[in-house]
């Protein structure tokens, strides 16, 4: 973003529309399949079912590798949609030209989840860390050769982007190829299990793309809306800006959710319901400790936090002027994506799709366009609409941890690991194969299984 407010009003509208609409056709959508292998995975680990992981791994991975591909095939042909939609003629050129070398990123996240997700089920986050903080580093490299030196404009951006996901894959593939202390995601690979097994895995990664795909593309409906307000240029900036800034802020909260719906399902797996409730008190403390603190950072910072991507006098009064409600949000954001967490982990993403409709659709959209549109209130309308969905959210997410029969999940677990296990082709000589090539592995399971 910040590359793109550099090269001139124009390219940072039409770049911050073009990143909502990959996030609304495509990210969220790979990531949203992506979250139906937590629970299966996390539970498999906690029962000790190693081929399950495996096998599930590489069924996502085929999934997503497919789904992408007729994604791709939308993403060349936006430009009629967004000129139909109302946007600004200048700002579609740009849009269209953005995606265009935004679809080798959309590839790499394919790769990306489920390796991730896979990695960190077993409790191996150092070289997801390491990854991720090299490619940062790198990032600023690439994306100043692509845009300053190679003067590729937009492209160059949409090119450092793909760039800084592939750095990650690469390093994550590698630690997969020279570490001992991993089940290997080829292992127990049998091309007959993958054409069968598949009911498990589908019927929690459909409910769970629809539940990330409602929160995505709230935040992106806003941005479209951004386009019909008296100015469409400044209010589509300054929604990206303020965009990416939430997604900043979400790192963390994202990180205490992944955390507690691999504990949950961890416990939940090795029949130990207690544990899986204390995990959810303490990582919904903790997100609520993190919300408060985010809330007086955006809030403290809200006349000097926009200068970092604009000069542009009207963006910087839009930023400033909506940052204090971006707070708030992120009060009850914080612990609503740590309880997404406790869904992930029990296998409920059912719950988060009538969460998720009610909150952003039936609550939150409504209030944003009667508020911005209705009572003129303008640009900070759009954010009085999302900390209503955010508040709603939090309210009925919370009701939906409390009520919880953690007794009763462990059950579901045990169903759960066995449906998938039955379903999966395996043999029990490849089992027992793998059990022995991870026995260097043995300290690191039982530790997390303590």
């Amino acid at each position: 973003m910040w590359f793109l407010s550099h090269l001139g009003k124009v390219e940072l509208a039409g770049g911050a529309l073009a990143m909502g609409f990959g996030n609304i056709t495509g990210v969220s959508v790979l990531k949203g399949l992506s979250v139906g292998m937590d629970p299966i995975c996390g539970q498999a680990f906690g029962a000790k079912r190693w081929t399950v992981l495996s096998h599930t791994f590489q069924k996502m991975l085929c999934l997503l590798t497919v789904v992408s591909l007729p994604i791709a095939v939308a993403w060349l042909n936006i430009e009629p949609l967004f000129l139909m939609l109302g946007q600004d003629p200048d700002i579609t050129r740009v849009s269209k030209t953005y995606m265009l070398f935004f679809i080798p990123e959309l590839l790499a996240q394919a790769m990306l989840h489920p390796l991730r997700t896979f990695l960190r089920t077993q409790g191996l986050t150092s070289a997801l860390t390491i990854s991720a903080i090299v490619s940062i580093l790198l990032h600023p490299i690439f994306s100043y050769v692509f845009v300053m030196r190679m003067r590729l404009g937009v492209k160059g951006v949409a090119i450092a982007m793909a760039f800084n996901t592939m750095n990650i894959n690469v390093g994550l593939l590698v630690y997969t190829c020279v570490s001992d202390s991993l089940i290997k995601p080829w292992q127990g690979l049998a091309f007959r299990s993958l054409f069968r097994g598949w009911w498990p895995l589908l019927s929690l990664a459909a409910p769970s793309a629809i539940s990330v795909c409602l929160e995505y593309w709230w935040y992106e409906i806003m941005l479209f809306l951004c386009g019909l307000l008296g100015n469409p240029k400044a209010s589509v900036s300054a929604m990206g800006i303020l965009i990416q800034t939430t997604g900043i802020l979400y790192v963390v909260p994202f990180a205490i959710s992944t955390a507690i719906a691999t504990r949950v399902g961890h416990a939940l797996g090795g029949g130990q319901p207690t544990r899986a409730q204390c995990t959810t008190i303490i990582g919904l403390i903790l997100a609520v400790a993190y919300g408060l603190s985010a809330a007086v950072f955006v809030t403290a910072l809200r006349t000097v936090w926009g200068k970092m991507f604009t000069d542009e006098p009207e963006i910087l009064g839009l930023i400033s002027s909506a940052l204090p409600i971006l707070g708030l949000c992120e009060i009850g954001n914080s612990p609503q994506t740590a309880a997404c967490g406790v869904l992930t982990g029990t296998a409920r993403p059912k719950e988060g799709v009538r969460v998720n409709l009610c909150a952003f659709y039936i609550v939150g959209l409504p209030v944003a366009v009667t508020t911005t549109f209705g009572f003129k209130v303008g640009f900070c309308g759009l954010w009085y609409g999302l900390l209503a969905a955010q508040i709603t959210c939090l309210v009925m997410m919370l009701c939906t941890v409390i009520r919880t029969d953690w007794t009763h999940q462990v059950k579901r677990a045990e169903e759960l690991t066995s449906s998938a296990t039955e379903r999966s082709y395996y043999s029990e000589e490849e089992t027992i194969h793998i059990e022995d090539d991870d026995v260097g592995s043995n300290d690191l399971e039982t530790s997390l299984l303590q």
